[in-house]
């Protein structure tokens, strides 16, 4: 069938197989996961939290991630494109985990022992009590928790995992989802905790049914590819924290390293007083980051001007293109634009949306915009600066980097807790903006 009747796209029918279950004895011993027991009804003010204590991680970068340590009996799901670096940053936090709680469990269907050992010695890993497993079946993958009783399984990953009482292939739907389940009871009847390690598609979402995000308590992103120096990790779902939360890392020959500061990573190698750029002080999760934005402004050759944008949204800078066309004048529409964010950044909220306007119109005008100023607010259709949210950390960051004055929208209300030694320069809208930005010479 060529065309989904439903969602009008091509290719996106796929054919019905039949799924057929064992019914043997095996297989039903198999299904029972270890330590399962009826769950009996039970008051809320009655529920021990004791048990639910998190477990440190050594990482701090990770441990922010995931809301602050790791909860006993959860299940993690882990994506990422090919060589962003996922088996690399688990098979280091697993070294970690085992050496600070026992024994960890490091089940991998892609690499043999031996690979794995490599990676190892390579990253200077030495643990006592990591263990590892080469095996894609299930069932033996249970066998193997009764007897070590990890505190941690690590599944890498669940589309080469396969149970026996699926006639079909491993990584289709019905084996990523069976799997899936089965290890979901694991962790909340045995309290272990597991990370399952999944493919992504082209589109960069993981492979197999929704439902696989579903099932699990916390989704993360391992974002960044081979040719860029740090690697982002972010929560789309967490149960037991914010979602939105960045850790950054930096991949170097010795494994992933932690950035603490990542601010003045992304702004480490900033040309000072260069048209088109501008800094942008955006949140990921509960952090605030300051980034660069830069753009570039060059008549077109053609008849229809190009927009290229790299870690901002492709509509947002369409938005913020008409906006500057409409109500400052400018003839855009004979310019091809180029914006990107430094670093690998991907910006997704609004806040970003002066800085980026900002370091348009520097491109476009010749004229570089001061060293020590930062950019915080949204732009409204009308040319006008709105609000953001949680100011006072972004002001706060500006202030710990460096940055003597700060542009923000015009506030109704006194802020609390203004850095010292930090000037705010309140605007209104887009043309008072570019006046204090840019002042005429």
């Amino acid at each position: 069938m060529g065309r989904c009747p439903n969602c009008k796209e091509f290719g996106t029918v796929e054919a019905v197989v039949e799924e057929v279950r064992k019914s043997s004895a095996k297989a039903k011993q198999n299904r029972q996961p270890i330590g399962t027991n009826r769950a009996q009804p039970q008051k809320l003010k009655d529920v021990d939290m004791r048990e639910h204590d998190r477990l440190y991680v050594p990482m701090q970068e990770f441990s922010r991630v995931l809301g602050g340590g790791l909860v006993p009996g959860s299940i993690l799901l882990l994506g990422g494109e090919p060589g962003s670096g996922k088996s690399t940053i688990m098979i280091q936090v697993a070294s970690l985990l085992a050496n600070e709680h026992g024994t960890v469990l490091y089940v991998s269907g892609e690499e043999s022992s031996r690979q794995i050992k490599m990676r190892a010695e390579r990253l200077g890993i030495h643990a006592d009590d990591l263990y590892l497993l080469t095996e894609t079946n299930l069932g033996n993958i249970f066998e193997h928790v009764n007897q070590l009783d990890p505190v941690v399984l690590i599944v890498d990953s669940i589309q080469t995992t396969y149970s026996e009482e699926l006639d079909s292939s491993p990584g289709l739907v019905s084996q990523v989802r069976e799997c899936a389940s089965r290890l979901q009871g694991l962790a909340k009847s045995a309290g272990v905790t597991v990370f399952m390690i999944g493919h992504v598609t082209k589109e960069g979402n993981i492979a197999g049914p929704r439902v696989l995000e579903h099932i699990v308590d916390t989704v993360m992103y391992l974002e960044g590819d081979l040719l860029q120096q740090f690697r982002l990790l972010r929560t789309v779902k967490n149960r037991f924290g914010a979602t939105s939360e960045v850790g950054v890392f930096e991949m170097v020959g010795s494994g992933m390293i932690e950035v603490p500061n990542p601010s003045e990573a992304f702004l480490a190698e900033r040309v000072v007083n260069a048209p088109g750029s501008a800094i942008a002080v955006t949140m990921e999760g509960t952090r605030p980051l300051l980034v660069e934005v830069q753009a570039l402004t060059n008549p077109t050759a053609f008849g229809n001007a190009r927009r290229t944008s790299n870690g901002i949204d492709y509509n947002r800078l369409l938005l913020l293109t008409a906006v500057l066309g409409k109500r400052m004048g400018m003839r855009l529409f004979e310019q091809d634009i180029f914006v990107n964010v430094v670093g690998g950044l991907k910006i997704d909220e609004p806040a970003s949306d002066l800085g980026t306007a900002i370091a348009i119109a520097s491109s476009y005008y010749e004229k570089s915009l001061p060293a020590d100023m930062a950019f915080i607010g949204e732009i409204g259709l009308s040319g006008e600066i709105r609000t953001v949210n949680q100011l006072g950390m972004r002001l706060n960051e500006a202030s710990k980097i460096g940055f003597k004055r700060v542009m923000i929208p015009k506030m109704r209300r006194k802020i609390d807790d203004i850095p010292p030694k930090l000037k705010l320069i309140e605007v209104r809208n887009i043309a008072d903006a570019f006046r204090a930005a840019m002042p005429d010479d």
